[in-house]
């Protein structure tokens, strides 16, 4: 079993925010795997399925960002996953808008949600999914890009990103991130 987490800010207001690209990419893996129904479990959404026969729980911690370890944690814990079977799903200013990286552990590089994540488990050793935001090119602009919502214009690039996402994650269940990363630009091109 598996656990994929997304991250970010709970709440319909802010459904369209840059932050919650780790809600999104779960919402559509969910949607094109058929998962179960989301319901209320460990101060979060989750819904449970298969992909390329792993079962995956998806989780969307509904705590502040700054509490994601409060949710990530003990679900993890109850479902008896290792650390190293948790995949993050974020946003990342540092990677350009629609680009996509994985890698296991690594710094938090200002993200509260992975920052907490990493104190609840005492830990930064696990996989993390960098969905590209872009950066606004100052970091005074930060905050309100972040916490601002997609624009129109974005629409078409995050679509297509969320979509190949959700068809290259098997490969992700499969524990073949550089094939992954491989599909997702071949996808997004």
């Amino acid at each position: 079993m598996r656990l994929w987490v997304g991250l970010g800010n709970p709440g319909a207001e802010h459904a369209k925010q840059r932050h919650n690209i780790g809600f999104m990419a779960l919402e559509r893996i969910a949607s094109r795997h058929r998962f179960g129904p989301w319901r209320g479990r460990f101060k979060g959404e989750t819904c449970e399925g298969t992909i390329a026969g792993q079962r995956i729980v998806l989780l969307k911690p509904q705590t502040y960002m700054n509490d994601s370890g409060n949710s990530v944690q003990p679900a993890a814990a109850f479902l008896k996953i290792p650390l190293t079977d948790i995949t993050a799903f974020h946003d990342e200013l540092d990677l350009a808008p629609g680009k996509v990286r994985v890698k296991k552990g690594g710094g938090a590089a200002g993200h509260n949600g992975l920052r907490d994540m990493q104190r609840a488990f005492s830990s930064p050793d696990f996989w993390r999914v960098r969905l590209g935001i872009g950066h606004p090119g100052h970091k005074d602009r930060v905050h309100g890009h972040v916490l601002g919502n997609f624009a129109k214009v974005d629409a078409e690039w995050l679509d297509r990103l969320l979509d190949a996402v959700a068809d290259a994650c098997p490969l992700l269940a499969e524990d073949r991130p550089e094939e992954f990363m491989t599909k997702m630009a071949l996808l997004t091109a």
